[in-house]
């Protein structure tokens, strides 16, 4: 499944938000904030693609995500490791750790998920 970079935007909302209805997404959306009948038109479409779903209530609409960040984003991130980095994590890590600006803080949450998830391949 994939979602153009302005229905990204309005997922990442949803996600933080969800359940939540039109306005509370109109709300959290930065200046400019695009007409209500885009928002609309982005709901239908990524209703559509099944990553949003929604629960009539009265006269509205309440929103919900049908898909995980995770569910969603972990294929993006395997795709991208095959195509851009011959299908090495190594390679993504490695950039990532340089230029990402990651703090040590940061850097020793990392090894301790790494280390987790060796823990869990045993």
């Amino acid at each position: 499944m994939s979602l153009s970079k302005s229905e990204e935007q309005l997922m990442k909302h949803l996600w933080e938000l969800e359940p939540c209805f039109m306005k509370d997404l109109l709300a959290a959306l930065p200046e400019p904030k695009p007409a209500k009948t885009t928002i609309a038109t982005l709901l239908k479409r990524m209703t559509d693609k099944g990553v949003v779903g929604y629960q009539t209530l009265g006269n509205s609409r309440q929103y919900f995500a049908r898909v995980t960040k995770e569910a969603y984003f972990g294929p993006q991130v395997r795709g991208l490791i095959t195509d851009f980095f011959s299908d090495s994590p190594s390679a993504f890590a490695s950039l990532f750790t340089a230029e990402a600006n990651l703090s040590r803080k940061q850097l020793e949450e990392l090894q301790q998920m790494i280390t987790d998830q060796i823990k869990s391949k045993k």
